[in-house]
């Protein structure tokens, strides 16, 4: 699992190992899972986790979202950002527009790809990672 936020150390003298609980801190599928439940918020289409653990070293879990037109896309991208930021977890980076109809947002542990239908249908990431277990984050 790559780390986004560091290593939790605490600085008094040498550092070391913060004795405190990891607050505001979520695992790569309790991120995926908010991510998911963000785009259901804004009625996203065809919602999936895919979990790439034991297929790949570049990232835990995928999120695949489908929004029905590019304002769409772009209000689920903005809230996404938005909502994670007030949580404290900041994205290595953003790829993509909504014209373009594609959006990839990269939380290290988590990848988000916002799709148009378009797009989604192009790029088939579900078929491509056809071997990845699903996750599932409906409550």
């Amino acid at each position: 699992m790559r780390q986004a936020h560091g290593p939790g150390w605490s600085v008094r003298g040498a550092a070391k190992p913060a004795s405190e609980p990891r607050r505001n801190r979520l695992t790569p599928q309790e991120l995926a899972i908010a991510c998911a439940r963000i785009a259901d918020d804004l009625k996203a289409e065809d919602l999936l986790i895919l979990d790439l653990r034991k297929l790949t070293s570049i990232t835990d879990c995928f999120v695949l979202a489908t929004a029905a037109s590019e304002r769409q896309l772009k209000a689920i991208a903005d809230r996404l950002h938005r909502d994670l930021k007030a949580r404290g977890i900041t994205h290595l980076g953003i790829e993509g527009e909504p014209t373009g109809g594609w959006v990839l947002m990269d939380y290290v542990d988590v990848v988000v790809h916002l799709f148009s239908r378009e797009a989604r249908a192009f790029y088939a990431l579900e078929m491509l990672w056809g071997d990845a277990p699903r996750i599932p984050w409906q409550p």
